[in-house]
């Protein structure tokens, strides 16, 4: 799954034509805690099935997460739009940079009916970066959302969004759409942006999720770090008081896994007692849910998270 070169759709294409000249970063061998059981079940045939005939895009393949055989099995995938090529290229992440190619307009329907056909409850939508848009994809990700909405009026859907940096009104036009959940990760902590994600404002995307509580106040906001990628503690505490500063909902805190030896290497492995205590520190901080774990990931779980977060949500509201 994790390849430096695509030999597939195109073999002279390196996958991530940024990274081939870099000289290899070597990351220390996983703990005992990091191990996942390959994808070879049924239900994981089954979901693959429906993402091939809809001609669709996951982020669970293209990222290489960890999860897949698990969330696959129950038929639950994290739908990718906008193409698979990404026009930014963030030192973690495993989705093909380059020029991407145009928009498919048929998509928004295509991920609609794939909904349908795996019978979702709870539906996550991400996308690649799109710069090379005027609006960053904006009415795309709308169109998709009013599209599930046609086909699957009781299906909730999370959006798992870019920043829309440099678009104005963009958001605006996704917050229209009212998704269920809004989630845009920060991904690392301030220090970290110019090696691990050079193409992305900090305060930019502090600012984004603040937003959207101002545009509409009902959606759930949520946001996510990897540690890892050597960040101090004191550092991913201040991300969660920036982050309750935005009144965010929702805090995920992962494991950075490296996808290959090109990429961002992993400077510690982080033992599942420090994931514990940040999950109790962020409670204290006000947050309504919070996932820390080693393989703890934006999608992981997002259908029985999202239950629990309108449960804490109606409970602080007696």
């Amino acid at each position: 799954m994790v390849v430096i070169v695509d030999t597939i759709t195109n073999p002279l294409r390196p996958r991530h034509p940024e990274k081939v000249n870099r000289p290899d970063s070597a990351s220390p061998p996983k703990p005992d805690w990091i191990r996942v059981r390959a994808p070879n079940t049924r239900g994981y045939a089954d979901t693959r099935n429906i993402v091939r005939a809809n001609g669709l895009h996951t982020v669970c393949e293209e990222a290489g997460c960890p999860n897949i055989g698990e969330c696959w099995d129950k038929k639950h995938a994290t739908f990718m739009i906008m193409g698979d090529t990404c026009t930014r290229a963030c030192a973690f992440c495993n989705v093909k940079t380059g020029l991407p190619n145009a928009l498919d307009a048929s998509e928004p329907q295509h991920v609609a009916e794939a909904v349908a056909k795996l019978g979702l409850a709870h539906v996550v939508i991400t996308s690649v970066d799109r710069d090379d848009l005027a609006d960053g994809g904006a009415e795309h990700f709308a169109q998709t959302i009013r599209a599930i909405r046609a086909a699957c009026p009781s299906t909730t859907i999370e959006i798992l969004t870019p920043d829309f940096l440099r678009k104005e009104g963009a958001l605006e036009v996704v917050v229209a759409a009212k998704p269920d959940v809004f989630n845009h990760n920060l991904e690392t902590v301030p220090s970290r942006y110019l090696t691990v994600r050079p193409g992305a404002r900090y305060f930019h995307s502090i600012r984004l999720l603040q937003r959207v509580r101002e545009l509409d106040p009902t959606i759930f906001t949520k946001s996510g770090i990897m540690v890892g990628l050597g960040e101090e503690r004191h550092e991913v505490l201040q991300v969660m008081d920036d982050l309750r500063s935005a009144e965010v909902d929702f805090l995920t805190i992962g494991q950075y896994l490296q996808p290959t030896r090109k990429h961002h290497a992993v400077m510690r492995f982080v033992p599942p007692d420090e994931f514990a205590s940040y999950e109790k520190v962020a409670y204290t901080k006000g947050f309504l849910m919070v996932s820390a774990s080693p393989l703890t990931r934006s999608s992981h779980h997002a259908g029985e998270d999202f239950a629990r977060l309108k449960a804490a949500r109606a409970a602080n509201a007696r």
